[in-house]
C-alpha cells in the first residue's frame, strides 16, 4: 500500500474500537480545490448507472489509493489475476494516495468506480452510515478466510457489510540489522533505554529516528504510540471517540514527552515525505523510524533481510508495551456501480486466498487478511510482523481511522504540525483541540 496509512490471532481481536454517534457532517465538505479536482477528472470514477443487473459484464473500474510504483505493480497483478480467471478487465484508476484520502467525501458523491479501496473501522463506517457505500453482505455470505474479528471490522452500524479485507501492517520501530551489528546496538525495551541509544547514535552521526510529516499523517503514529504506551488502550480509544478530554493531563504528558523526544528525531520534518525518511534508514543515515510495515517498500530486495524492527518501548510498566497500531486495508463498492453484479464479483475475487496468494508473492511490506492464503512464501520481516501483532492484547486502526474523518483532517492534522514547528505552548494547542473537538463532535 501507499501509506500507507494509513492493517494471526491477532484475528482473535482485530475488532476495531467502538465508537457511537456518526453524524451529519462531512469530511472536508467545503474544503478549497475538491470541485477543480473532481472537474478535471483527478478523482472522478466510471460509476454511476443504475444497472445493476450485469455480472456478466466484461468491464469493472476501481478507484485505487495505492499510488507507490511497489503497491501499484501488485495491484495490477491481483487485476490480472481476475482478468485470467474471469475473462473480465479490470479499469484501475489509480489517484495519488493523500488526493484520493483528502476528496473522498466528494468522489463518492459523484460517480465513482464500481469499488474503491478503502480503511476498516470508523472510516468504513462513516461512509457506509451516510448512504454512500454499497452493501455487499451477500458477498461475505461467499468468503472464506477470515475471523469473526476480521468481519466485524467490515460491518457497518446496521449490522450489514460494507468492506472486503486485502490486508493489514503493523507499526513498529524498523532499524537496519547490519548497522546496529557494526555499532553494538541493543533493542530498548523502556523509553529510558530509548533515549540513552538515541544519545549514542548521535555520537555515532546518525539521526537516531527519521521523522516526516509533510503529508500530515505519518505524525499521528508517535502520537497514538505514546498516548497507547503512556495512557493506555481505552483512553486512547474514548479520547479519539470524543469521549476524553484533550485538554487532561492524560494528553498533556503525552506531548510533554513528545517534546521532549522531538530532538531525537529527524529536524526539518513537515518538509520531507515518509518515502524521503524511509530512505534515509535505507542509506544508513538514520538508525530508527517509525512506521507501518510498508516501509519495506523504500528497500531494495537484496536489503529486505537486513531489515528489522521492534515494538515501541513501554513507558509505564502498568499498562506495558502489547498495544499497536495495526490498519486493515481493503475494498468497498460505490453505492450505485454501473454494474453492481459485475462489482461483486469483483469483491468475491479481491478477498478469496487467490487474490491473497498474488499478494503474499508479490508485496514484502503488507499481510494477507485471508487465513487459507500460502504464507509459507512471508519473508522473516512479514513472518515476524504477523507475529507480533498475534501478541498484542489490543489493536488500534491508526488515529485517522479510528476518531471522525473531519476531525481527524481540519483538527489533529494541523494541531499535530503546529505543535512539531512549535512544542512550546502545549496548554494553548490542547485548549484549541478540545474546542474544536466539542463543536464537531456535537454536530
Amino acid at each position: 500500500m501507499s501509506r500507507p496509512r494509513t492493517q494471526a490471532e491477532y484475528l482473535a481481536r482485530l475488532v476495531p474500537p467502538s465508537v457511537a454517534g456518526l453524524n451529519r457532517r462531512s469530511l472536508l465538505a467545503g474544503a478549497a480545490g475538491t470541485g477543480a479536482l473532481l472537474g478535471t477528472g483527478l478523482l472522478a470514477g466510471c460509476g454511476g448507472s443504475d444497472d445493476d443487473s450485469g455480472a456478466d459484464a466484461k468491464t469493472v473500474s476501481v478507484g485505487s489509493n495505492q499510488s507507490d510504483p511497489k503497491p501499484k505493480d501488485v495491484i495490477a497483478k491481483v487485476m490480472d489475476g481476475y482478468k485470467t480467471s474471469s475473462g473480465v478487465t479490470v479499469n484501475v484508476n489509480t489517484v495519488d494516495h493523500n488526493t484520493f484520502q483528502e476528496n473522498i467525501n466528494n468522489y463518492l458523491q459523484g460517480k465513482p468506480d464500481d469499488v474503491f479501496m478503502w480503511f476498516a473501522g470508523y472510516r468504513m463506517r462513516f461512509f457506509a452510515s451516510k448512504g454512500l457505500a454499497g452493501d455487499v453482505s451477500d458477498v461475505w455470505s461467499k468468503l472464506n478466510g477470515y475471523s469473526d474479528a476480521f468481519k466485524k471490522a467490515s460491518t457497518g452500524d446496521d449490522g450489514k457489510q460494507y468492506f472486503v479485507p486485502a490486508s493489514y501492517y503493523p507499526w513498529a520501530v524498523f532499524y537496519r540489522k547490519s548497522v546496529w551489528q557494526q555499532r553494538g546496538y541493543q533493542v530498548p525495551t523502556t523509553l529510558d533505554q530509548l533515549t540513552t541509544l538515541s544519545a549514542q547514535m548521535k555520537k555515532d552521526g546518525l539521526t537516531p529516528i527519521a521523522f516526516a510529516d509533510k503529508d500530515g499523517w505519518p505524525a499521528m503514529g508517535t502520537f497514538d504510540i505514546l498516548n497507547l504506551r503512556i495512557n493506555g488502550y481505552q483512553f486512547h480509544v474514548d479520547l479519539m471517540a470524543g469521549k476524553e478530554a484533550w485538554t487532561s493531563d492524560k494528553v498533556k504528558k503525552v506531548f510533554d514527552t513528545w517534546a521532549g523526544l522531538l530532538p531525537i528525531h529527524q529536524p526539518d520534518s513537515l518538509g520531507r515525505t515518509w518515502q524521503e525518511a524511509a530512505q534515509s534508514l535505507q542509506q544508513k543515515k538514520s538508525g530508527m523510524y517509525l512506521l507501518g510495515l510498508f516501509v519495506a517498500q523504500q528497500f531494495n530486495a537484496d536489503e529486505q533481510d537486513d531489515l528489522d524492527f521492534f515494538t515501541f518501548p513501554e513507558i509505564d510498566p502498568s499498562i506495558g508495551a502489547k498495544a499497536l497500531d495495526a490498519p486493515i486495508d481493503g475494498y468497498m463498492m460505490a453505492r450505485k456501480p454501473k454494474s453492481e453484479g459485475a462489482a461483486k464479483k469483483l469483491l468475491e475475487y479481491v478477498g478469496s486466498k487467490d487474490a491473497a496468494n498474488i499478494v503474499v508473492k508479490n508485496d514484502p511490506s503488507t499481510l494477507v487478511a485471508n487465513t487459507g492464503a500460502d504464507t509459507s512464501g512471508y519473508t522473516a520481516l512479514q513472518k515476524k510482523a504477523a507475529e507480533l501483532v498475534g501478541s498484542a492484547t489490543e489493536i488500534a486502526q491508526f488515529l485517522d481511522r479510528d476518531t471522525r474523518p473531519d476531525f481527524a483532517s481540519t483538527v489533529i492534522i494541523p494541531a499535530i504540525q503546529q505543535f512539531i514547528k512549535n512544542p512550546k505552548d502545549i496548554s494553548g494547542l490542547l485548549t484549541s483541540i478540545e474546542n474544536q473537538k466539542k463543536s464537531i463532535f456535537t454536530e
